[in-house]
């Protein structure tokens, strides 16, 4: 079947690349159909269900999962419903119905919002479609590294490090499947929270899968109080560096990324791309590294200056 993602840029960050001494490329997932990365997987997962005769899709999330899912089910000609919490903004609700998808608002936080779309995908025909935690969806967003690696050869700039931000883990988990498919399970991830959203460091720290007491961080598209099994486990075979950083960090490297790239992302990507901005020492024995671009829909100029 023909993917609803597209191939995407690899662009070269020129002025990152001069102020640390590296060749930094950029992996633009800003530029997808949905303004994430998030149809990588979340596509492959609803074109998978339609095929096997769902005809309605139904996402707990308020931002870039559930638009991705209503992009997935305008192209597949079904009917979607995004569950949004109340904290979701009118913004993003208005993005998600312009484009032909219901939004039912259900729960004050994100875990009542789930029980929810759990309860109206028992409905015949329906299908749950997570944010973050299923392999359809590790499959999906993993093709991102297929198409970073050739255009990383045709550059002859092969990436020798990957920088991602880290919600609930299905980025990081496609990312590290595409490497090992790659032939490239030696090539380290730096994984990047927010101060306040850092259910991996967590984990990593206890030596278990925990779940945070709250979600206090502003970059809310990485509010997962818990972190997808499948990520934990991956720090268990392959090398993975823990960064945090602040909100403030990450919102100042989303505006000096305007300035640079001319490109709106999310305080969300502004944390991976605050690795590479603050200097942080992870990063320091790479030659080339790759940041992954995950974009966003939750952002406008008003919003970055607030």
């Amino acid at each position: 079947m023909t993917p609803l993602h597209i191939p995407t840029p690899l662009l070269e960050h020129r002025a990152m690349s001069a102020a640390l001494d590296k060749r930094v490329l950029l992996k633009m997932e800003n530029s997808q159909p949905s303004g994430s990365f998030k149809l990588r997987g979340i596509g492959l997962l609803c074109q998978r269900a339609v095929a096997a005769g769902a005809n309605h899709l139904v996402c707990p999330s308020g931002g870039n999962a559930g638009f991705a899912a209503a992009v997935a089910g305008v192209a597949l000609g079904v009917r979607t419903t995004i569950l949004v919490p109340r904290t979701t903004s009118a913004a993003v609700r208005r993005k998600i119905e312009d484009i032909g998808a219901t939004v039912i608002e259900h729960g004050a936080v994100w875990d009542e919002t789930n029980v929810e779309a759990r309860r109206l995908a028992e409905a015949p025909g329906a299908v749950y479609v997570p944010p973050f935690d299923h392999p359809d969806i590790w499959e999906g967003n993993s093709s991102l590294i297929d198409e970073a690696v050739v255009q990383s050869r045709a550059m002859d700039a092969e990436f020798d490090v990957v920088v991602c931000s880290v919600g609930g883990g299905g980025l990081m988990s496609g990312v590290l499947q595409g490497l090992h498919r790659n032939g490239l399970g030696k090539v380290p991830l730096i994984a990047v929270e927010t101060e306040g959203a850092a259910s991996l460091r967590a984990s990593m720290r206890a030596g278990a899968l925990v779940s945070l007491a709250a979600i206090t961080s502003l970059a809310t598209t990485l509010g997962a109080k818990r972190v997808a099994a499948e990520a934990y486990a991956w720090t268990g075979r392959h090398s993975v560096h823990s960064v945090v950083v602040s909100d403030a960090q990450a919102v100042a490297a989303a505006r000096r990324f305007a300035d640079d790239l001319r490109v709106l992302v999310e305080p969300a990507c502004g944390a991976a791309l605050a690795a590479g901005y603050e200097q942080v020492a992870e990063l320091a024995r790479f030659r080339r590294p790759l940041f992954v671009v995950c974009g966003g829909i939750g952002v406008d100029l008003a919003a970055l200056a607030a």
